[in-house]
């Protein structure tokens, strides 16, 4: 039964790297289409990241923005550096340990962020013309469905390792 397999069915490689190089054209076109709309704006590519982070989960430590983009401290403490004397985000003390310092999204960095996806959505929506409705659902799904394998082979590889650095 196709679907129901728990994961277990073994693909054909070619098609299997079809599907990779696809989808990393995909993303490189993504990438490029931000680049180009970020061009009109006063923030480079990866300090658009860093107010993605911040407008999706809130107020951030410098360190666990560091992991999410994958950059050394120092690296995410000069992109924050500059993003604050543009007055996209401001460091505000917590309010239980006055140790801690989180970066704060201020309402240009968010406006900027908003301008920017809804000119990303709009593009995707000239590319989606020709989808049906039906075409729509469809990838949806399978997109989902994508997103949520590649989230939970991610917890098993870094489960896997934590297990093996632990023997």
């Amino acid at each position: 039964m196709a679907g129901s397999n728990s994961g277990q069915e073994r693909h054909n490689p070619e098609e299997i790297a079809f599907v990779e190089k696809e989808l990393r054209h995909i993303a490189a076109l993504i990438k490029q289409s931000g680049r180009e709309i970020l061009d009109n704006y006063p923030i480079t590519p990866p300090q658009f990241v860093a107010l993605q982070w911040l407008l999706e989960l809130g107020d951030m430590t410098i360190g666990d923005l560091s992991n999410k983009m994958y950059l050394a401290f120092s690296t995410t403490t000069d992109l924050v550096d500059r993003m604050e004397k543009n007055q996209l985000v401001k460091r505000v003390r917590d309010e239980q340990d006055r140790r801690v310092v989180r970066i704060h999204l201020l309402e240009d960095g968010e406006r900027i962020i908003e301008e920017v996806i809804d000119k990303r959505r709009n593009d995707l929506q000239e590319v989606l013309t020709d989808f049906t409705s039906d075409d729509m659902v469809k990838l949806s799904a399978m997109l989902t469905k994508l997103h949520e394998g590649m989230k939970e082979g991610r917890k098993r590889r870094k489960q896997k390792n934590e297990e093996q650095s632990s023997r």
